[in-house]
């Protein structure tokens, strides 16, 4: 779905909200999800400065916000249309959660326009207006204490939204927003991954300094070097993340006047340039 589809044909419809600091609130959420298209049945007030002073940078979703009269004339020319709600209805109804709602909606708004409607602060939508929705859509929160406040519910199915969207993009064009980044190696991480020989001289001459300071004996070892390899191999180190800590395993020897008896390396070179400052 291309970006002005994702933004123009699924709105956000708010009915009849008590509180203009929520509206600004709502707007401030949808912008932060790339929404933009936001409709106010019969608001209690609106515009006021309360409802700027909350959008916080929002404005802009403010100032192009449709205001009606009635429900009808927000769901004028929607092909779809989903209301919030807390379960328990006397008649069943189709009850989707919001990850399925987002999916809906986007796929809804290749054909036309969509709308989420979001009830009063107090007491939701009525039965008459969620009648009006092809689907209800239940946010599963706390049953001890589910009650959201509006502009969380409006930032949750945003959510959702814009993480379907990413998807499509991703699947598409390319998405950077979804890729993890949790390693060297990984697209957009400043350091490349040590060499395995680099860390092996990393683990020798922590081996040593352990040695050093008698805190390790290499005549019973027991599981000390195996965990600690366990350790830092978890941790995936990158080059800058070796040089710093061979710098500080020699200003550690150096502090204690042990040198070991190491054939120097060029990791041991790299170590000392850490240690004088060169990062």
């Amino acid at each position: 779905m291309g970006i002005d589809t994702f933004q123009d044909q699924i709105r956000i419809v708010l009915v009849e909200t008590s509180h203009s600091g929520n509206i600004g609130a709502v707007a401030r959420a949808m912008k932060n999800m790339g929404l933009g298209n936001l409709w106010l049945v019969n608001p209690n007030s609106f515009p006021d400065e309360a409802s700027y002073a909350r959008a916080a940078g929002a404005s802009d979703v403010l100032d192009r916000a449709n205001v009606v009269s009635s429900l009808d004339e927000a769901l004028s020319g929607c092909t779809l249309v989903m209301g919030t709600s807390a379960r328990g209805r006397k008649v069943p109804w189709p009850v989707i959660p919001p990850p399925e709602a987002a999916v809906a909606a986007c796929q809804n708004a290749e054909k036309g326009n969509v709308a989420l409607v979001f009830g009063r602060e107090n007491h939701g939508l009525s039965n008459d207006e969620l009648q009006r929705c092809h689907y209800h859509i239940h946010i599963p929160s706390n049953p001890d204490y589910s009650s959201l406040n509006l502009a969380m519910a409006v930032q949750v199915m945003c959510y959702e939204l814009r993480m379907y969207h990413l998807r499509g993009l991703e699947a598409g064009a390319g998405s950077p927003y979804l890729k993890p980044m949790t390693a060297p190696g990984d697209p957009g991480w400043d350091i490349p991954p040590a060499p395995v020989n680099d860390v092996e001289g990393f683990f020798g001459h922590l081996e040593q300094v352990l040695t050093d300071v008698d805190f390790h004996r290499r005549d019973n070892p027991r599981q000390l070097m195996t965990r600690l390899r366990r350790l830092f191999q978890r941790a995936r180190l990158d080059q800058m993340e070796i040089n710093i800590l061979r710098g500080i395993l020699t200003a550690v020897q150096k502090a204690v006047g042990a040198s070991g008896n190491r054939k120097p390396t060029d990791a041991d070179a790299k170590a000392t340039g850490q240690e004088n400052g060169h990062v």
